[in-house]
């Protein structure tokens, strides 16, 4: 890399961290492959191997083309570190399901380590001209992200299992009889403030009602009268005529 310029040097630099980690994440899939069970995630994560391998011997050759060297021994050192760590990844978690779940969760943040990774190669890359890193770097990252979008599906997947497998079934059932319950006497409280309210609103009219009924009576009761006196009256007149 001594004979490299800057702009050379600085894409040698970054398209070496992305080969280190390719390296390394084949011995991790490989240990991950080995658990997993035949069906979808397997057969996904058995073609995510073949892209990862494919991934970095395109960064390789261009590591080459840019005049870089020596980024084998850099590659190999990344593999040994992953394969120290593989066996570990057998002995996580409680279950099976719950030792896939964390594997999933590792690849996908792996796969945002990677398309990071590859943003960062493409951007400089676009800034200093150089178009043919940037579409190796653009191509690579896209297939990183294809792969984070089906282990975010995977994990929740994944996730289920852990439940059915780690959870007991009556355990499952009172938390969501816990949620109903609550719920019946949210609703159970709303139709009683309503019925109260609703008692509250007949007892005010039926008071306006009885208020009025009252008040009718001293009026005819006041029309009588003034009739009686009128009738007096009359009978007065008549006898000081006669």
């Amino acid at each position: 890399m001594a004979d490299m310029n800057e702009r050379d040097a600085k894409l040698v630099q970054y398209l070496s961290e992305a080969y280190g980690k390719e390296r390394e994440l084949e011995a991790a899939l490989q240990a991950h492959i080995a658990m997993a069970e035949k069906g979808p995630y397997k057969k996904r994560l058995q073609q995510h191997l073949k892209e990862t391998k494919s991934h970095a011997k395109q960064v390789e050759r261009r590591i080459k083309k840019l005049g870089g060297g020596g980024q084998t021994l850099q590659g190999a050192v990344g593999k040994v570190a992953a394969l120290a760590k593989g066996p570990l990844h057998a002995i996580r978690g409680d279950s099976e399901a719950e030792k896939l779940l964390k594997n999933a969760k590792t690849e996908y943040w792996n796969e945002h380590e990677e398309i990071a990774t590859y943003l960062g190669i493409e951007t400089l890359a676009e800034k200093v001209g150089d178009s043919e890193t940037a579409k190796l770097a653009k191509g690579i990252r896209r297939e990183e992200e294809k792969m984070a979008g089906f282990l975010l599906g995977q994990i929740k997947q994944l996730t289920n299992a852990v439940v059915r497998s780690d959870i007991p079934a009556a355990q499952r059932r009172a938390s969501s009889s816990s949620r109903k319950t609550k719920k019946a006497k949210a609703s159970g409280s709303k139709s009683k403030s309503a019925g109260s309210k609703a008692k509250s609103s007949k007892a005010r009219s039926a008071a306006k009602k009885s208020a009025a009924k009252k008040a009718r009576p001293k009026k005819s009761a006041a029309r009588k009268t003034g009739g009686v006196k009128k009738t007096s009256a009359r009978k007065k007149t008549a006898k000081r005529s006669s």
